[in-house]
């Protein structure tokens, strides 16, 4: 704690550990791990996703996870929250808790409260929250993991477990309100640890989340009364502030510690907070994310447009993402191999042809044309042929009979056809097809 008693926090968030993105993962973090060093934090906080999916112990994606925490947990007290279900499937962070350290690591992979002591320890509610706060505490913790969507449609219904998420949320952010207010009288800390979305909070790629089955609000988390509010999930750091008679309160997503996927906009790192009684505040630290660049062609690369784009951006060092969109009959035409001989010096390249189908209208406006005769006409004047021959054959086609129209065809005479047995098959062949093309 600072001597004015503001608690310096480290915030981590959607480490995504995995084979995929171990090398992104583990060299961001662990700058990120020595920069907290150097700031002293008092705590560190990883609010969810520190794995991309289900990792065996043995994985290299697993040890270097551990091998990490536990560099962190020599420094400070560790807080880890459980993230998203299908990144961090139930059991996936329990191992953290047996892991040795000059400090303790808490896990909270379940709704409830937890206080840090000045000795460094983790107190942890015994229910959902305190009913009285522990003494000896320096500040007060607000878990709520990422909510398990499948348990809520299963219990509610999938039609009602959308916009009930929101409202069961609601509900427990107001219910943690009178303990952060009975801290807030001690003159301790307090903040909100959780994982989801924000009602209107952007993407990594500058997406809006405008829809109805988020699990937060700004005004539901502001109501949860904690100075700071840290958030993860969502790839992208942002933060709301309010300033009002509880003090300068301040919710925020940390991002992801590196840059996992291309397009994504902004810098990646780590939140480092100070967060006191009544005042709370955070910046970003960012930790060297592999830097991306995207090339993108309305047509055929052009080879010479390539050069011309890697002069004035050059790609030595960064993964590059080469998009182009051709028709079909020219997707053999692009020629991948100079591409990348072209982008050799790029730490990695990444092709996006998209291949445009040829679509053939045969008929146009065919449709949108009511009687038989305008569905004839559209279809003359697509393929260039007169329709005024074809007005008898309709005429008889509404006013008789199938069978009948059927019987007088069949009762018109044929013409002959002769052919010289004497003359050669292909010549008797080529007889019988001048006979077709003139009753054509």
């Amino acid at each position: 704690m600072t001597s004015g008693g503001a608690l310096r926090v480290a915030h981590f968030s959607d480490l995504h550990y995995g084979p995929r993105n171990l090398a992104e993962a583990d060299r961001c973090f662990g700058v990120g791990i020595e920069r907290a060093a150097e700031f002293d934090v008092d705590v560190a906080v990883i609010s969810g996703d520190s794995t991309d999916h289900a990792l065996d112990l043995h994985s290299p994606s697993a040890v270097a996870l551990v091998s990490r925490v536990r560099r962190l947990a020599d420094h400070c007290p560790v807080l880890m929250l459980q993230g998203t279900w299908s990144h961090e499937p139930p059991g996936t962070l329990s191992v953290f808790r047996a892991l040795g350290g000059r400090h303790a690591v808490h896990v909270a992979d379940r709704i409830g409260q937890v206080g840090l002591t000045t000795a460094g320890d983790w107190v942890v509610s015994p229910e959902w929250c305190f009913d009285a706060l522990p003494e000896g505490l320096v500040a007060l913790f607000s878990c709520l993991p990422s909510v398990n969507r499948a348990a809520v449609a299963a219990t509610l219904g999938a039609a009602d477990a959308a916009g009930a998420t929101g409202e069961h949320v609601e509900t427990l952010l107001r219910g943690v309100a009178p303990s952060h207010a009975m801290a807030r009288q001690l003159g301790l800390p307090t903040l909100l640890v959780s994982h989801g979305t924000v009602f209107g909070c952007a993407t990594e790629h500058g997406v809006p989340m405008a829809g109805f089955d988020h699990e937060f609000t700004t005004g539901s988390l502001f109501d949860a009364g904690a100075q700071a509010v840290l958030l993860g999930h969502i790839h992208r750091h942002q933060c709301w502030e309010r300033n009002d008679g509880e003090g300068r309160r301040c919710i925020a997503y940390a991002g992801s510690i590196g840059r996992f996927h291309h397009g994504e906009a902004g810098d990646k790192g780590f939140l480092l907070w100070q967060v006191g009684p009544n005042s709370a505040a955070c910046r970003l630290e960012a930790t060297p994310a592999r830097r991306t660049v995207d090339i993108c062609f309305d047509g055929k690369p052009d080879l010479a447009a390539l050069r011309t784009a890697l002069v004035a951006q050059p790609v030595e060092g960064a993964w590059v993402r080469l998009r182009w969109s051709v028709p079909e009959e020219e997707r053999n035409d692009v020629d991948r191999a100079a591409m990348r001989e072209l982008l050799a010096g790029a730490a990695g390249v990444q092709f996006e042809g998209r291949i445009v189908p040829v679509i053939r209208v045969r008929s146009g406006g065919i449709g949108q044309a009511g009687a038989m005769r305008g569905k004839v006409g559209a279809w003359a004047g697509v393929v260039g042929a007169r329709p005024e021959t074809l007005w008898s054959c309709l005429d008889e086609l509404a006013t008789n009979e199938m069978q009948r129209i059927l019987d007088d065809a069949l009762a018109e005479p044929q013409p002959a056809v002769t052919v010289d047995a004497r003359r050669p098959d292909d010549e008797a062949a080529n007889d019988l097809k001048a006979v077709e093309f003139a009753g054509d």
